[in-house]
């Protein structure tokens, strides 16, 4: 079994879910008591989210390929970011490690196309729909179509991530307006919605309906195969 490295708390909400599905799925393959060996940092994520407010992606950058380079002398022989956003640092903190990062978009892609999915829907935060480095390797790297919601709705969606989500606030009102959305994209002509944020699995349930796409569940299932595989 390779060890994992967990680059998270981005927010701690959804790292704790990626350890949980880690483990779960290391000991439903491997049955008994085996769980996941893997070794996690996590940020403080009010300096993380202050340096997104400023754009200053280059100190955010910094900052995870420190991080990154202490799972890796701890001995992470794969990297798993635990955030669809940050995943926007992708490259730079590939080109400073010497161990490989699964990447979240591919990983998710990889569950679309099995499913047959080629028109999908994307929620997250903004700088998830509307920047490219995300959106733009779905669609140039694994040839989908993808469509966000309009600008009103993005607004929606990326304030209750940062004002609710991420302080662990599940408000039903919420829960109903991401609903709403989703029914919008759909109607659009998605037939599958990518739930592109780390935290949106605490409002929406993913098995509620089979278009749905957890990034989470399905990053965390990719770096199981890949820490078990030969």
């Amino acid at each position: 079994m390779r060890t994992i490295g967990l680059l998270g708390g981005m927010s701690w909400e959804s790292s704790a879910e990626y350890y949980r599905i880690v483990n779960q799925e290391v000991r439903r393959r491997l049955g008994g008591t085996h769980s996941a060996e893997c070794v996690l940092w996590s940020f403080d994520f009010a300096e993380i989210e202050a340096l997104q407010a400023d754009g200053d992606w280059a100190t955010a950058a910094a900052r995870l390929i420190d991080a990154g380079r202490g799972l890796e002398a701890a001995g992470a022989e794969l990297l798993v970011l635990c955030t669809n956003t940050m995943h926007r640092l992708a490259r730079p903190l590939e080109d400073a490690l010497a161990i490989p990062l699964l990447h979240i978009a591919d990983a998710t892609a990889a569950a679309l196309h099995a499913g047959g999915r080629r028109r999908v829907g994307l929620l997250g935060t903004r700088y998830t729909m509307e920047a490219d480095f995300y959106r733009g390797r779905l669609e140039a790297v694994h040839g989908l179509d993808v469509i966000v919601p309009e600008e009103i709705e993005r607004t929606l969606v990326h304030d209750v991530i940062y004002d609710e989500l991420v302080r662990g606030l599940v408000r039903p009102e919420s829960r109903a307006a991401f609903d709403r959305i989703l029914d919008e994209l759909f109607a659009a002509g998605a037939d599958a919605v990518i739930l592109g944020c780390t935290e949106i699995e605490l409002l929406v349930d993913p098995d509620a309906d089979p278009r749905l796409y957890p990034t989470t569940r399905l990053h965390a299932l990719a770096a199981v195969e890949a820490a078990l595989a030969p």
